[in-house]
């Protein structure tokens, strides 16, 4: 096998620029709508083919959500629902440690908290309990005499678990989205829109985006008022972020209302999480990535989810700054964790003389957190580009995370070496595995020979996408106005990207930070067109620029706010010297 990898700290990147579309729908854009090619070719590569297209997508309304009916089994749902109240039975909301979970816990709880008289929530540890539905969690429902479990963000494989349940007399009604089996379990109802036979139009809901149906649902039936439905947006909001599913269709519509639910009237827990980590611009997409998820994950990692639903449950604010400040301290424990292990793994690395032969990355430490290594193996992936397994030892098994490369379907490769594994789980991108220490070494070999013969080349080169090639002239400020109607950015709604080549920096361009490049740049043909621009671990360019070498640029647009001052700023995604 010859080398493809090396040891390089830095992965050149495939610049892949998609500024090609259909001409007939370019023109009925530019015509329809009055806008220049740029735009056209944005929305066209959005799937945006109309006036009717353009309109939903730039104004976004809640009367675009589905019919909560609509889904399978939505009926029997609400029906066991109302049938708790009315016989006042005990009911139990049980959710997954991570953000998705947790916010859909506190979603669901919260609302139904007003209706039923007998109701908590239960997060299962994920180190005593690991992920999903748990046998303990029904032995403590059963025990407790809780009559109805309504499990959010998890569920739809656990057959013996439901199975279980039933011999205890404890209904379930599973609220899911991710992939079902061959057999769904035997529960009250299953919600979850990926069953082949669920008419569901939009097929990409996260855990919570489901709770929200639910409750949305109760209330029609129930010929409750649906605003106070909308107050939970906020909640969807952050796991729509958090578990980075498709920004499209009703997830729009939803992150769009739960983001303005954020910044005009935040709960107290977002509300504390926000002002502790002195968050004063407007929240956005990657607010809600970068500084709510992380927080919220961080308590299922590090200590116990239930404390994350405490602090989005809470209604006092004074109770919930407490609550966000020992969330945020046990982020940073979690971030030196992180830091520390990723340090260890690459350590790791260097010392394995065939490492950049290889196409896979699989390292075991019996020391490391089970709370990070997913992490970490996204970080590793960032290093080197190839599929990583992450493994630790975690009450006398070993337990791995799994993270890919962008076209490579890891779950696949994973199941072809089911026979070396106690458990496995996920999707194409990211799993979970456990397998029995002794079987260590063999599955690294065999996941290994199975990732070699089935990847290619192309796919272990990280690439960037590029919407398409602008001119520096075609930089405005109307420009600007308009991209900022394309957000909330996520999965099928990226923030626009472009390149632009032959620029030059001014003279003022300096490191800054770290490693942090400020430049100001031209291109030969306006040079009195010149924009600011910031380049974020790259300070090691600022040669090329410094001997006037032309470089080519891949960038975001975005305002920069200095002194009441509003202007343009490029923010540097990658660079590389013109051809």
């Amino acid at each position: 096998m010859r080398p493809f990898i090396t040891t390089l700290p830095r992965v050149e990147k495939l610049w892949r620029i998609h500024n090609t579309s259909d001409s007939k729908i370019l023109d009925t854009l530019r015509d329809e709508l009055h806008v220049d090619r740029i735009i056209a070719q944005l929305l066209s590569a959005r799937g945006i083919d109309s006036f009717e297209g353009a309109k939903t997508f730039f104004r976004p309304e809640l009367s675009q959500l589905h019919d909560p009916f609509l889904m399978k089994d939505m009926d029997k749902a609400i029906a066991r629902i109302n049938r708790a109240i009315h016989n006042k039975e005990k009911v139990l909301i049980y959710g997954d440690y991570d953000v998705d979970g947790t916010t859909a816990v506190s979603l669901v709880y919260s609302f139904f908290k007003q209706h039923i008289a007998d109701i908590d929530y239960y997060i299962p540890d994920r180190y005593k309990e690991g992920y999903g539905i748990s046998f303990k969690g029904i032995d403590y429902a059963a025990e407790n005499n809780y009559a109805l479990i309504i499990a959010l963000d998890c569920g739809i494989k656990a057959n013996d678990k439901v199975e279980y349940a039933n011999s205890k007399g404890v209904d379930f009604i599973i609220c899911d989205h991710h992939l079902p089996g061959a057999n769904v379990p035997d529960a009250v109802a299953i919600l979850d829109q990926k069953q082949i036979d669920c008419p569901y139009p939009y097929k990409e809901l996260s855990g919570a985006g489901i709770g929200f149906k639910l409750i949305q649902a109760f209330s029609q039936a129930n010929k409750l008022p649906p605003e106070p439905c909308y107050a939970y947006l906020d909640l969807v909001a952050t796991s729509i972020a958090a578990d980075i599913v498709p920004i499209t269709g009703e997830n729009r519509v939803m992150a769009y209302f739960g983001l303005e639910k954020i910044n005009a009237d935040p709960r107290p827990g977002i509300k504390a999480l926000l002002n502790i980590n002195q968050q004063k611009n407007q929240a956005n997409i990657s607010t809600l990535v970068f500084t709510l998820g992380p927080r919220i994950n961080a308590a299922g990692r590090i200590e116990h989810g239930s404390k994350a639903v405490e602090l989005l449950t809470c209604e006092d604010y004074q109770k919930a700054e407490l609550l966000a400040a020992a969330i945020n301290d046990t982020n940073s424990q979690r971030r030196d964790l992180d830091l520390g292990t990723t340090s260890e793994a690459l350590d790791q690395l260097g010392k394995d003389l065939l490492n950049p032969e290889k196409r896979t990355t699989v390292l075991f430490n019996e020391n490391w957190h089970k709370g990070v290594i997913g992490i970490v193996a996204s970080r590793l992936i960032e290093r080197y580009y190839r599929p990583t397994i992450i493994l630790t030892e975690s009450d006398g098994k070993v337990t791995g995370s799994a993270r890919s490369v962008r076209e490579y379907d890891i779950y696949s490769a994973i199941e072809k070496c089911s026979d070396l594994l106690e458990q496995f789980g996920g999707h194409k991108f990211a799993a979970g595995l456990s397998l029995k220490r002794e079987n260590v070494e063999a599955f690294k070999d065999k996941f290994e020979m199975v990732v070699a013969s089935s990847i290619s080349e192309d796919q272990l080169i990280p690439k960037i996408e590029i919407d398409l090639e602008l001119g520096f002239y075609e930089i405005t400020d109307k420009l600007l106005r308009i991209l900022r109607q394309f957000a909330p950015h996520g999965p099928e709604n990226m923030t626009p990207v472009f390149c632009s080549r032959g620029v030059f920096d001014t003279g003022w361009g300096q490191v800054f930070g770290s490693n942090h490049l400020k430049l100001e740049l031209y291109q030969k043909s306006n040079p009195n067109i010149r924009f600011q621009a910031v380049a974020f671990d790259k300070g090691d360019y600022i040669h090329f620029f410094q001997k006037k070498i032309p470089m080519d640029i891949v960038f975001k647009i975005q305002e920069n706010q200095f002194k009441g001052n509003s202007t343009i700023q490029l923010i540097i995604e990658d660079l590389k010297v013109s051809a």
